[in-house]
């Protein structure tokens, strides 16, 4: 079962991190820019992605926890200074990436759109 997590900017993902239990679930953070009033990102590539990933989400069978992080808006994600950018916890290269917490695996860009990339990343547990 997958049990969905939205936070908003670094504040809340650096307070959700500290709550993670160690044993528990698997947890995925998947990194998108903010949401427009019409309810898709200004990120195009957020916005062919989420669909894909979402889909896929609702065909996972076992515990998992999905952290949907927003990055804030375009003007912030650009800047070099940003954190999401520049934390040793996720140094963020593009939106979306997807990352699996406490590991090296991670799907950056277009590679969140490939289906067997995101098997593998779920497949693939300690």
């Amino acid at each position: 079962m997958v049990t969905n997590v939205v936070l908003k900017g670094f504040d809340d993902f650096t307070k959700y991190t500290e709550t993670i239990a160690p044993n528990g679930p698997t947890v995925l953070f998947y990194f998108s820019g903010s949401k427009l009033p019409n309810g898709d990102s200004w990120c195009p590539d957020c916005v062919v992605a989420e669909p894909v990933v979402k889909a896929f989400l609702s065909e996972v069978k076992k515990d998992v926890t999905f952290v949907y992080v927003d990055v804030g808006d375009r003007e912030y994600w650009k800047d070099r200074a940003c954190p999401f950018r520049t934390d040793s916890r996720t140094k963020l290269m593009v939106i979306p990436t997807l990352i699996k917490w406490k590991g090296v695996q991670r799907l950056e860009g277009s590679q969140c759109c490939n289906r067997e990339l995101l098997q593998m990343l779920f497949e693939e547990d300690d």
